[in-house]
């Protein structure tokens, strides 16, 4: 079972695998229908000269699968001569049974889920002393096990001019209150020994921060800020800066900080990590309402780096903290049920927690859900169906070996890493009535105290409980627990702001230097 901070995102590789699987599975489910295998590689730019990159294939089945003899062939053979492709020191039972052609299998059981995951099967991508800008070529991967049918995905490999873009080492510090302004600036240097031809900025904000104007050439998703390309072209030793105008959202949270960063891609490998996007069902939104942003230069002194290309993503990135003034809390309620049946039947109870603000909470810095979610089961009653995301609980200890198990007395549940002002995050919970007992109560708690992360200055902890009633005699006694919820599982703003740690995990996910440290990417 993952820990709870499955929602900042599967450690980013892994979501946009996750999508990938689904959207290469069939649309309508057919019974007894044979496991199909998936994968995926990333287009890739290499620059010529430089030392390569490593990356991994993303692999996944249509249902959960344990398999033997995994298997991943990489196939370049109309790039021989051009690209060299070799496995990582991470990576062992390789072989080139000719040129152009590697394959790796791994001799132990592989257990593969609808998400995918990257780390196995690392190569490192390296271009050979012939390989001139503008070579391209293809790149097939195929995956196979045993007993299953093989499946293969196609990348496009690309030759380029190596640059070495930067941003500020330095965090920007600035402060201001829920709904206040403030700036901070866009800095691009070349560090490299080549003139850079234009650039993207890949932006990760939280989901406090606003962009208080827009641009065309920037992009935006439900209003946040995404990205944003320019054309003017960097000359070695140059930086050039804009200023951004942000807005903290009423609802942010308050004392606190909130946290943004920004990534710089070139070109070429925006359009490779776009391609990425696009194929997991992600976008980087719609181009902005307003003027062009121009990305003026600025005088500096930038000592040039002895990398050649813009491989090593370390460099690319910059950041800002917002100290977050005044005072604007949140007030969580526990949210219950009422149900009845008879004896035999199995009812639903829809149990979580609200939140009544004035402030959101968000959590996906950190990837840790806002609250833990106790259940009582009532008496006379069995939890038979229990959703994954909650686990038997004894004591303060979770059994998240037999996360979703039925049968427990006591469960904790984990919410979402968001919460926004007047939203219900809930799981169906169905009790079977084993015994008609009037009035039969269980609980439902939350912000419960323990040796974990989540939200600790409720303003109201007088409603941290709620009751679960089976059988009522009279009165609604459930508080809560009536209609109008989001599930857990669904789609919060907080999921849809926390894209761009997305953008930015799997962006530079797979364009780390060799001899860098190894990244294992597992959802």
């Amino acid at each position: 079972m993952l820990k709870h901070s499955t929602r900042r995102w599967l450690a980013g590789l892994g979501v946009a695998g996750a999508l990938v699987a689904a959207s290469a599975s069939p649309a309508v489910a057919v019974e007894e229908a044979p496991i199909e295998l998936g994968a995926y590689f990333n287009d890739t730019t290499l620059a010529a000269g430089s030392e390569g990159k490593i990356d991994s294939p993303l692999l996944f089945a249509s249902e959960p699968v344990i398999v033997e003899g995994l298997t991943v062939t990489y196939d370049y053979r109309n790039l021989d001569g051009v690209v060299d492709i070799k496995p990582d020191t991470s990576t062992w039972g390789c072989e080139s049974p000719e040129a152009g052609v590697l394959v790796c299998t791994d001799p132990f059981e592989i257990d593969l889920y609808e998400w995918a995951y990257g780390g196995l099967f690392n190569v490192v991508m390296t271009p050979t002393a012939k390989a001139t800008d503008g070579d391209t070529g293809n790149l097939k991967v195929t995956v196979s096990a045993e007993g299953l049918a093989p499946a293969s995905h196609t990348a496009k490999l690309r030759i380029g001019e190596g640059v070495d873009l930067a941003a500020p080492g330095e965090e920007h510090k600035v402060s201001a209150a829920p709904g206040g302004t403030f700036s901070a600036p866009l800095t691009l240097s070349n560090a490299g020994k080549t003139d850079a031809k234009g650039a993207v900025a890949i932006f990760d904000l939280n989901y406090a921060i606003r962009p208080d104007k827009q641009y065309s050439n920037c992009t935006y998703e439900e209003g946040w800020l995404r990205t944003c390309s320019f054309s003017e072209v960097t000359a070695a030793g140059e930086a050039r800066s804009a200023s951004l105008s942000y807005t903290l959202g009423k609802d942010t949270y308050a004392p606190g900080s909130e946290y943004g960063n920004y990534n710089w891609m070139t070109i070429a490998e925006f359009e490779d990590f776009n391609a990425y996007l696009q194929a997991g069902g992600y976008s980087v939104g719609q181009p902005g309402k307003g003027p062009v942003l121009s990305l003026p230069e600025v005088p500096s002194k930038v000592a040039a780096r002895g990398f050649q290309a813009d491989t090593d993503p370390m460099n690319n990135w910059s950041g800002m903290t917002v100290k977050v003034t005044g005072k604007n809390g949140a007030d969580l309620v526990a949210v219950g049920d009422q149900v009845t049946g008879k004896a035999g039947d199995v009812v639903t109870a829809t149990l979580g927690v609200r939140n009544d603000g004035p402030a959101a909470l968000d959590f996906g810095r950190g990837g840790s859900p806002v609250t833990k979610i106790d259940i009582a089961v009532p008496a006379g009653t069995t939890a038979v169906k229990v959703p994954e995301v909650c686990a038997p609980l004894k004591g303060d200890q979770q059994d998240w070996e037999n996360a979703g198990k039925p049968g427990a007395p006591l469960y904790r549940c984990y919410p979402d890493i968001f919460i926004g002002v007047g939203e219900e995050q809930t799981v169906d919970v169905g009790l079977r009535i084993d015994k008609v007992i009037a009035n039969a109560t269980g609980t439902v708690t939350i912000n419960a105290k323990c040796e974990c992360e989540g939200f600790t200055d409720d303003l109201n902890p007088a409603n941290d409980v709620a009751k679960i009633l089976v059988n009522a005699t009279g009165g609604s006694g459930g508080g809560d627990g009536d209609g109008g919820s989001l599930p857990i599982t669904g789609q919060s703003t907080g999921l849809i702001a926390g894209l761009g740690a997305l953008l930015l995990a799997a962006g530079v996910g797979g364009y780390l230097v060799a001899k860098r440290r190894r990244t294992r990417f597992v959802a």
